[in-house]
């Protein structure tokens, strides 16, 4: 039996959901609703902890944190100062979802959302009228790991209003849930992984509702009549909230772990020398310096952008599972987290915490034009990282709100598009649109090999007239140089092998 059920004595008549409520969430979508808007789920569909089974045939189970507010009180025609006073207690819930049966409800969520176990609530409820309801907290975890952190300060619309807007068509009763909504973070649950949510008070931490768990597990396909299951890489997209593609539609350019290499014995001058020959003079991330010299960084780009501190826009934003830490919980692996700090050289951007978990993350670099705070620990770390402004002590909130993350930045005058190719040495740190990666850097190589025979040719005392760039005469030689280098090559391989 779920916990409401216990608590109140019956099933509850009505679970409502709402769309988009927290504002991470609907900037995570691209799109912020001027009201709120709901959906049905079946009151069969609510349980306590336990498992929820994933039909075989599908793919895209979603799971989505929220606090799930019970009327205590008959509500109709209610005001939105009234509205909280018809709340009667608050839990946690997790409003699970089959992806591969939306498009089979067309928007009305009927089968996707209510199935059996698709509403796990509990494992206590926490009486109303205890609790703030602009301070509650919820947090997700995936197998042990933290992936949604926010507060109800950060939503759209307060669960006062909610109630009083459902009231004004239907009359809500006791017992009857409302899902407020979920933060950023919601994605999909594989077979085996366990999901966990959590709702406390900001106010008094120690108020909580526990540890919703929820298994997923594997079970009997869908019988065979009726809509099939189905999916897209748009839908997939939409389920794990980022860009999804399959095999079977690959990118049109892969950073293979070749190009890497190749891109990181090339010097990022080389680089810059060429972009600047095809036109491409603003690629460079002005005014960074590397924490520690002598590393080299290749990776595609995340983006992560900051803008101007204002009190109550950092209020609703700057806490919790914010932008910053949504950017370095997500940067994948050989992956660069480039920072659009405006250029700031009076706070700090990164930290040494957030600064390992990228490390850990497998990141291959972090750049930012703003400054960072832990210096010294953030440049022993096994992480590239490029700043500007040197070291700085402050954290967020004196001049920074992390805003968005995967959006077009400026860093450093350097346009920045999520995918583009991040090259960094000592000499700076380079943009390569990735569409001109392999001619750059076939181009860039051949020029240090040119240069490798120039540098030796002034060393031997020859002058640089005529050397310095190359003339036919020159050229030759060079083309003669370049033959015998090879062949010594070929010859090394073969006595080796």
């Amino acid at each position: 039996m779920d916990a409401i059920t216990s608590t109140v004595g019956q099933r509850p008549g009505k679970v409502i959901a709402v769309h988009l409520s927290y504002r991470s969430r609907a900037e995570q979508r691209g799109r912020i609703p001027a009201h709120a808007s709901y959906f049905l789920k079946t009151s069969s569909s609510l349980c306590g902890p336990g498992e929820v089974v994933r039909p075989e045939g599908t793919e895209l189970l979603g799971f989505e944190g929220e606090v799930a507010a019970v009327i205590g009180t008959t509500a109709k025609d209610v005001t939105p100062e009234d509205g909280w006073a018809h709340v009667g207690w608050i839990t946690a819930s997790n409003d699970l979802g089959l992806h591969d049966l939306r498009k089979a409800d067309r928007g009305s969520n009927v089968r996707s959302k209510s199935g059996d176990g698709f509403t796990p609530v509990g494992p206590t409820l926490l009486d109303a009228r205890t609790l703030d309801p602009s301070a509650l907290r919820v947090r997700t975890w995936l197998d042990g790991e933290l992936v949604q952190d926010d507060s109800t300060a950060g939503m759209l619309f307060t669960i006062g209003e909610m109630v009083a807007d459902l009231s004004r068509f239907m009359t809500l009763e006791v017992g009857d849930v409302i899902l407020v909504g979920t933060p950023a973070g919601a994605s999909v649950a594989q077979p085996g992984q366990r999901i966990e949510v959590e709702v406390s008070s900001d106010a008094d931490p120690s108020v909580t509702t526990g540890r919703l768990v929820t298994t997923v597990v594997s079970g009997p396909a869908l019988a065979p009549w009726g809509n099939p299951p189905e999916v897209d890489d748009a839908q997939r997209s939409d389920a794990w909230g980022h860009e999804v593609r399959t095999t079977e539609e690959p990118a049109a350019f892969e950073l293979t772990d070749e190009l890497r290499e190749r891109l990181a014995s090339v010097a990022v001058a080389t680089l810059s020398s060429q972009l600047r020959q095809r036109g491409y003079n603003e690629v460079s991330i002005d005014g960074v310096r590397p924490l520690a010299v002598g590393k080299t960084m290749v990776g595609r780009a995340r983006t992560l952008r900051y803008v101007p501190f204002r009190p109550d826009q950092f209020k609703a934003k700057g806490g919790g599972f914010n932008a910053q830490k949504r950017a370095i919980d997500d940067v994948g692996p050989g992956e660069v987290l480039v920072m659009d700090a405006r250029g700031v050289e009076n706070a700090g951007t990164l930290g040494d915490i957030l600064a390992l978990r990228a490390q850990v993350r497998g990141a291959a670099g972090i750049v930012t034009d703003g400054c960072v705070r832990d210096h010294a620990l953030v440049a022993a770390l096994d992480l590239p990282v490029w700043s500007a402004g040197g070291p700085h002590p402050a954290v967020l909130g004196r001049r920074h709100i992390p805003w968005d993350t995967d959006v077009d930045i400026a860093c450093g005058g350097a346009l920045v598009q999520v995918g583009d190719v991040i090259v960094g040495d000592d000499d700076g740190v380079l943009v390569i649109p990735p569409a001109l990666v392999v001619e750059v850097l076939e181009a860039s190589e051949q020029q240090e090999a040119e240069e490798a025979f120039i540098a030796e040719m002034v060393a031997a005392g020859e002058s640089v007239d005529g050397l310095y760039p190359l003339n036919a005469a020159w050229r030759e030689k060079y083309e003669q140089w370049q033959a015998g280098r090879t062949a010594s090559g070929a010859a090394n391989q073969t006595d080796a092998n």
